[in-house]
């Protein structure tokens, strides 16, 4: 028989406050420095596609891959940290995000577009470990604090995201200097971000928080094998609607950012604009999705998930007529991508707590690896799309396609909580 989700409001330990405490720092450092990888990718891979394969269509898939990478890294990242805690999933996402880029590098000096997007498969990872580590900041929370605690970890993403695209350019030139051929200097850099973040994880999450937790509660992992691991997330899902909700919110948050952000650097590009435009839209667009997540966490922990999860969407379908309306005005992209990125976190903040909160801890891992799983094939198949979209139709149509699926999702939301309210 499940047990009840183990998180309370009941005030915690000394000890386990101090460890939490510690727990917190670890991960933001981690997330800081793992940021600057992430977001140098973001910044220049659909552009280096763009111009390797000559195809605005298949630079769409640069966000695809790494989009996919996070995806495919999803399951196996809480599977080792089901086994063996969150420093082994950490770890094994973050080592994959490293080997990435090198490989990246690797593509670019050889000129080749495949190999690229083979290498920012790998990248994803980077995203992988970002997205689990807002987890791992809720295994010792009490309830009352989830979304908060999740949240600080996510703002931590803020330094290093924001920093990140704008480093592009001085890595690129120091690349040059070093012997790399032009635009490989970024992802070696990214390389050695990731490493500094496999190091904080491996040297620094000690004693590890989900270990920790399940001996609190002793309780230990359900579904420990890939197969086991989908079916009892499944389980966990068909007995937990909330949950079932907040995995859909998260996934159509991710869809629309991705769909949106991934295509705007090409926009700009095919507009005109440099390297150091692109670099400013992306940074502001990722201030957006981080700046602000602690007073979304704050929200949602005193009003409620779901109406967080609401406003959320009504960002998003602001954000998505902004930037389809906004022709070649770059201030109005750029206000856009900051509302694209705030939806966002309502989203991810909102829902990732509503799911830590609905689910039994022994099942948790595994529902959390489906969550990551499904948001990031969603956000995969979505710059496919978008990609096609904007190749072929224009970037305001994407827009608009964005625009009404975030509204109908809304009110889809809105018209479950109408139906189960007391």
């Amino acid at each position: 028989m499940t047990s009840a989700p183990t998180q309370s409001t009941a005030p915690l330990p000394e000890r386990i406050v101090r460890i939490q405490r510690r727990t917190l720092a670890v991960l933001s450092a981690s997330q800081i420095v793992g940021g600057v990888g992430v977001a140098v990718g973001l910044a220049l891979s659909s552009v280096v596609v763009d111009e390797l394969s000559g195809s605005t269509v298949i630079s769409g898939f640069a966000g695809t891959a790494t989009v996919l990478g996070a995806a495919l890294l999803a399951l196996p990242t809480a599977r080792a940290a089901g086994r063996g805690g969150r420093r082994a999933g950490l770890s094994l996402a973050y080592f994959a995000a490293l080997a990435g880029c090198l490989v990246s590098v690797l593509a670019i000096s050889l000129r080749t577009w495949p190999l690229l997007l083979a290498g920012l498969v790998l990248v994803g990872g980077g995203s992988a470990a970002n997205l689990a580590a807002r987890y791992s900041a809720t295994d010792l929370s009490p309830r009352d604090r989830s979304a908060r605690h999740l949240s600080l970890v996510v703002w931590a993403s803020t330094i290093g995201s924001v920093a990140g695209p704008n480093l592009a350019e001085p890595a690129d030139e120091l690349g040059v200097g070093l012997g790399l051929v032009e635009k490989a200097g970024p992802f070696a850099f990214a390389a050695l971000a990731f490493g500094l973040a496999l190091v904080v994880v491996l040297g620094m999450l000690r004693p590890d928080p989900l270990a920790l937790a399940r001996e609190l509660h002793g309780t230990r992992e359900e579904g420990g094998k890939r197969r086991g691991m989908i079916r009892t997330g499944l389980q966990a899902l068909r007995t937990t609607p909330m949950a079932r909700h907040a995995l859909v919110m998260i996934a159509v948050s991710h869809t629309a950012m991705v769909s949106v952000m991934s295509m705007t650097p090409v926009k700009l590009h095919h507009d005109g604009s440099n390297l150091d435009v692109i670099g400013l839209v992306i940074s502001l667009h990722i201030a957006g999705m981080y700046v602000l997540s602690p007073v979304v966490g704050w929200l949602a922990d005193k009003a409620g998930k779901v109406p967080v999860l609401v406003l959320g969407m009504a960002l998003l379908v602001s954000a998505a007529a902004l930037a389809g309306t906004a022709g070649h005005r770059v201030w109005q992209v750029t206000a856009a991508l900051v509302l694209l990125g705030l939806g966002w976190s309502c989203g991810l903040v909102a829902g990732s707590a509503l799911v830590s909160e609905s689910v039994p801890l022994e099942r948790r891992t595994a529902v959390q690896g489906l969550s990551d799983l499904l948001m990031n094939v969603c956000g995969a198949t979505g710059t496919i799309v978008a990609g096609a979209i904007v190749g072929l139709l224009g970037y305001g149509v994407l827009g608009l396609v964005v625009a009404v699926m975030a509204g109908l999702s809304g009110l889809w939301l809105l018209a479950v909580r109408r139906r189960t309210a007391p």
